[in-house]
């Protein structure tokens, strides 16, 4: 049995959102929507996502990176969503290993998110099912299609190309390559779920910086008044 996934590479992700776009796009009109956006905005945002990217900075100031970590389901060889689901609605196709829900059985019980210790799962409070990420099933399996447009949608769209589909177990993939001789590894293995998606890890840089880099020469502070001293905030500088 084939196990179709993906490969994302830290290293090249620069945090575009063209992949969470392309995905609302496709799949709001596709055969997994809609993706209601209630509330996108105010204090209590609500909203339907297949895909995620979380940006961090690490380190310490000077040597500070921002690293984008998109996130969707990963369709796990062993996926803890689809034995507590109550009615059978989460399953996994035995023919591609893609892990997907069924709407007409879902009856929103949340039993699923519970489950996924990813936090992949999705509520959507308009039709009240559970709704993930599904590898846009209805691309990658629509035969009508050119061979290289059956991919998901987020894949044809990054430009830095920081997403790599294809079959995990086939070891002349190419996700397959890419994760042996680039590292590749799967999230939070000690789950036991078996993740088909792979991320390629970060290549550390060492980082050259000038101490006269760290002061900006068109500080706006300057014009107005003088820099607060060592250990004073903008609070303590008098006016």
């Amino acid at each position: 049995m084939s196990q179709m996934a993906l490969v994302i590479d830290l290293n090249v992700c620069v945090g575009c959102h063209a992949c969470v776009t392309s995905c609302k796009e496709w799949n709001t009109s596709g055969w997994a929507g809609p993706m209601p956006d209630q509330r996108p905005y105010d204090a209590d945002p609500t909203g339907v996502f297949f895909n995620r990217v979380q940006t961090y900075e690490v380190g310490e100031f000077p040597c500070t990176e921002t690293l984008h970590f998109p996130k969707s389901c990963l369709h796990c060889e062993d996926p803890p969503c689809v034995p507590v689901c109550p009615t059978g609605a989460s399953y996994k196709r035995e023919d591609n290993g893609v892990v997907l829900v069924d709407y007409d059985k879902c009856i929103g019980c949340k039993y699923c998110s519970w489950a996924c210790p990813y936090g992949a799962r999705e509520f959507d409070e308009k039709n009240k099912v559970m709704k993930k990420c599904t590898l846009c099933i209805d691309r990658i399996t629509d035969m009508s299609l050119p061979e290289n447009e059956r991919k998901p949608a987020c894949v044809l769209a990054c430009p830095t190309r920081a997403r790599i589909y294809g079959d995990v177990h086939d070891p002349e993939s190419e996700v397959s390559i890419a994760i042996r001789e680039q590292g590749g590894y799967q999230l939070q293995p000690e789950w036991g779920t078996q993740p088909a998606n792979h991320y390629l890890p970060r290549r550390k840089t060492r980082m050259h910086i000038r101490e006269d880099e760290l002061v900006r020469a068109d500080n706006p502070l300057r014009e107005e008044m003088e820099l607060p001293i060592e250990g004073e905030t903008l609070d303590d500088v008098a006016w």
